[in-house]
């Protein structure tokens, strides 16, 4: 199984939310989905991984490349519940990755005036549950 996504573009920050096992097949989507929200928001990108029931060695380099994809544009990759099975290496050249325990955390970082959902857009996979 490889992964599902789901992105929101809102005016603090945006927020890509993955479902699914982020291994090899999963990190060509991944790049996909980083692509899509470096085409479409400005801002930091929160990857909110608390669907994710598992990465791998692929998965935790594709993350590492999208913030050095996403620093190039003068973003930041920021990260929301990591899988529990493994933890971010990223190697001496990527850009700093926060990491945040959970989705809200992340949030009330990014949304101090409580206007998360204003000005927001959505796209997702087909094969994401709402």
């Amino acid at each position: 199984m490889t992964i599902e996504w789901h992105y929101t573009a809102g005016e603090d920050f945006s927020l890509l939310s993955l479902s699914g096992h982020l291994g090899p097949e999963g990190a060509h989507r991944f790049a996909g989905a980083v692509g899509w929200v470096m085409a479409r928001g400005t801002g930091p990108v929160v990857v909110d991984m608390s669907g994710l029931r598992s990465w791998s060695v692929n998965g935790q380099l594709a993350v590492i490349e999208a913030a050095r994809r996403l620093s190039a544009q003068g973003r930041s990759l920021e990260l929301a519940a990591i899988p529990a099975d493994g933890s971010l290496v990223p190697d001496g050249d990527c850009p700093p990755i926060t990491i945040h325990t959970d989705l809200a955390a992340a949030v009330a970082e990014h949304d101090a005036d409580g206007q998360s959902d204003v000005g927001q857009q959505q796209w997702r996979t087909d094969g994401w549950s709402a």
